[in-house]
């Protein structure tokens, strides 16, 4: 005879409570998904379109699951085009505000989704701080491929954010190695043998097509795969605040001694009017008032004369960064100062015939007391005056431009003629010449006088450039007139009045 144990409701009850919780706690972990697979998952499917805190192509994909339903999410990675079709509302208004298909990924199970949402919902890792001991080498082949980089691929591409082209950093955990090697060599040919993930990345792009570098070894390419793996070693900026990096300035070591003679003339001179000799008293006038006369004069010589006068500028402009560092020719920026009386003020245009890609300046840079965050908002500043968006890469429809407001350093007097051209084009002076070392100022200050004694000690100094025929002839007739070999800009005419004043 079979016995049949008969359960109570109560312990019926239990067994489905725990069943039950075994259900939602197994749905709960699925859920939670593997933030380090979803990483991976990211950075193969999402990071051409999108950012975890910036918008790129598409939305910023941070805290995603707390806008949306998980199931919702799911049909809309998979195949967002046919989740549009089917009437879903929230679908549509999602392709009506960006206006770009998105790529379906029916490949992806819900097990990978759930992974790529642990990812984005979770805060980004923090970087561990390098100790003391750290060591700062790079690979030669991250040095190589960084050279390479800088050669051939930064009018197109940044490390991190769209230029062109998309971002390369971390694009070796996008793409398999030997795609990468096919692609950058010739991409055309890579799309016309009909490779999807070429034929994917043309469309997500804008239809741009990319040069092929056919010259690249695949040495090279490795070199290459390696620098966008590693990025650039960031160095470590030294706090420096509070801490004056101002050189002291030397005392005159005879300071000293012209405190001891006023000390000693004024001595004589209260000696001689404390004195009862009538002549001694006259000259200790006459001396007083030749010596206030001199002082006076001095000083009124001294009005208009504005050397070393440095401004605070609109924009922290340096022009050690650009001219030192980087190079960049002064005509560059100042084009009409070889053709024209006045060197001109660039506009902002030309700064963002550079500034479109760079948007933020290296680590370590600092111009006076100022860092790597107040510096990108100087940039930022050009961006606000011609309404540049630098998230799209594109200048803003309808935007006013608003001027930037740079503060004049070198004035002359309305009364004194000054042609750049006749100096820098026909004399070849260097700008340097009146500017001082411009290549090592952060803000420009005047470094000249300019005064018309400085100016006529100049045209004494200097001799007469014999490159153009006329000056050749000239030079030969007035070179038998003075009995000298070479003709100073002087003895040329440089010193008539009407050159510079009429």
């Amino acid at each position: 005879m079979k016995i049949v144990n008969q359960h109570s409701p109560i312990q019926q009850l239990t067994k489905l409570t725990f069943v039950l919780l075994f259900i939602f706690s197994t749905s709960l972990f699925a859920q939670q998904g593997d933030a380090a697979n979803g990483k991976k998952l990211f950075k193969a499917n999402c990071a051409a379109c999108h950012k975890l805190d910036k918008k790129v192509l598409g939305p910023p994909l941070k805290g995603v699951s707390e806008k949306r339903d998980r199931k919702w999410l799911y049909s809309w990675i998979k195949n967002s085009a046919e989740f549009i079709k089917s009437g879903d509302a929230d679908a549509k208004a999602i392709f009506e505000e960006f206006k770009i298909p998105m790529t379906p990924f029916p490949q992806l199970s819900n097990k990978d989704i759930d992974d790529i949402l642990a990812y984005t919902d979770d805060k980004p890792a923090k970087k561990a701080a390098s100790g003391a001991g750290a060591s700062t080498k790079v690979d030669p082949k991250v040095k190589l491929g960084k050279k390479l980089f800088k050669a051939n691929c930064a009018a197109c591409h940044k490390m991190e954010g769209k230029l062109v082209g998309p971002g390369l950093k971390g694009v070796t955990e996008r793409r398999e190695k030997e795609w990468l090697h096919a692609w950058i060599k010739d991409n055309n040919a890579l799309r016309k043998s009909g490779d999807a993930i070429a034929k994917q990345v043309f469309e997500e792009n804008g239809k741009m097509p990319m040069t092929p570098f056919p010259q690249l070894s695949d040495d090279d390419i490795d070199a290459l795969l390696a620098y966008f793996k590693v990025g650039d070693v960031k160095k470590v900026v030294k706090n420096t605040a509070g801490v004056n990096t101002t050189k002291k300035e030397k005392k005159s070591s005879g300071a000293w001694m012209n405190w001891v003679v006023i000390l000693v003339i004024l001595g004589l001179l209260i000696w001689m009017f404390l004195s009862k000799v009538t002549f001694l008293k006259i000259i200790a006038t006459v001396f007083l008032l030749l010596v206030g006369a001199y002082f006076t004069f001095d000083w009124l010589m001294g009005i208009g004369v504005d050397q070393g006068y440095q401004p605070i500028q609109p924009i922290a402009f340096s022009h050690k960064i650009h001219a030192g560092d980087n190079k960049i020719d002064c005509q560059y920026c100042h084009s009409s100062a070889k053709h024209s009386k006045t060197s001109g003020v660039p506009t902002a245009n030309v700064c963002m015939n550079c500034h479109k890609s760079i948007s933020e300046v290296a680590d370590d840079t600092r111009v006076g007391a100022l860092g790597k965050e107040q510096l990108d908002k100087e940039i930022q500043k050009i961006y606000n005056a011609v309404g540049w968006d630098s998230d799209n890469m594109k200048y803003k429809e309808n935007y006013k431009p608003i001027p930037i407001k740079w503060i004049r350093v070198h004035n002359l007097p309305d009364f004194a003629y000054y042609n750049h051209s006749q100096h820098v084009t026909v004399a070849g002076i260097k700008c340097q010449k009146c500017h001082g070392p411009v290549e090592k100022m952060d803000e420009m200050k005047q470094h000249s006088p300019l005064t018309m004694r400085w100016c006529l000690d100049c045209h004494k100094a200097t001799d007469v450039n014999l490159d153009n025929k006329y000056y050749a002839k000239i030079h030969k007739q007035l070179s038998e007139k003075y009995g000298v070999e070479k003709v100073t800009i002087a003895q040329l005419g440089g010193k008539e009045c009407g050159k510079c004043h009429y």
